[in-house]
């Protein structure tokens, strides 16, 4: 019997068209704690978890945050995120393809990195009822990406081994996250990392974006 793959998808930059509202978001956070970090570092930063943000932060700024600052800074964030939630759209094909591997019978899931304060923005775009659907956000898990704990708390949620799934993601965490629980990892250009990082972090595969994946869906093992 020939097994299906299930899928675990990221959110922001593969489903959603969101990293750079993130990253503005992020930006207006830091400005208000007069925290000065370029545009371009934060964006390379996006998709990884809070703890090795604020990591990178401290060694890119030579500042001193406490915990209390990391706190204000998320809320902020979120907050920042919140208000644009009228301009969060699904990324072109990001519904096609969902339905079609409903209509197919192959499981799938969300794993993201962010909170569901400015997750539930992203699912709401999309039209996806957590409710309904499997979701792993940032509150369900202990570490995030680059460590594979959503990906491996969202297979178990639809009942499949984690071999035996593909991560679909825009970044280099995902596919570090990917290669770390032994899932193979679909790479997509729609979160703005470029094809040779994605596979050098161990994407399988590279799309342009869902819409692009949808229509190479057999290169990676599924099919009606």
């Amino acid at each position: 019997m020939r097994l299906q793959p299930a899928f675990l998808f990221d959110l922001d930059g593969t489903l959603v068209d969101s990293v750079y509202q993130h990253v503005l978001a992020w930006k207006e956070a830091l400005d208000e704690e007069d925290i000065e970090l370029s545009v371009w570092r934060i964006h390379r930063k996006i998709g990884m978890s809070g703890g090795l943000f604020t990591n990178q932060l401290l060694r890119e700024t030579n500042i001193e945050i406490s915990t209390e600052r990391v706190d204000r800074l998320r809320r902020r964030h979120a907050a920042a995120y919140q208000r644009q939630a009228s301009r969060i759209r699904p990324l072109p094909g990001a519904r096609e393809l969902l339905a079609w591997l409903t209509e197919a019978g192959i499981p799938w899931a969300i794993a993201t990195s962010g909170r569901m304060e400015t997750a539930s923005v992203n699912l709401a775009a999309l039209g996806v009822d957590p409710e309904r659907t499997p979701v792993v956000t940032r509150d369900l898990v202990k570490y995030a990406k680059p460590d594979p704990d959503l990906f491996i708390a969202a297979a178990e949620r639809l009942n499949v081994p984690i071999e035996a799934t593909v991560v679909v993601g825009d970044s280099v965490w995902d596919m570090l996250a990917a290669v770390r629980c032994r899932a193979l990892g679909v790479g997509l250009l729609s979160g703005g990392y470029g094809t040779e990082e994605l596979r050098q972090s161990g994407a399988f595969r590279v799309y342009e974006d869902p819409d692009d994946m949808l229509r190479h869906i057999d290169e990676v093992g599924s099919r009606t």
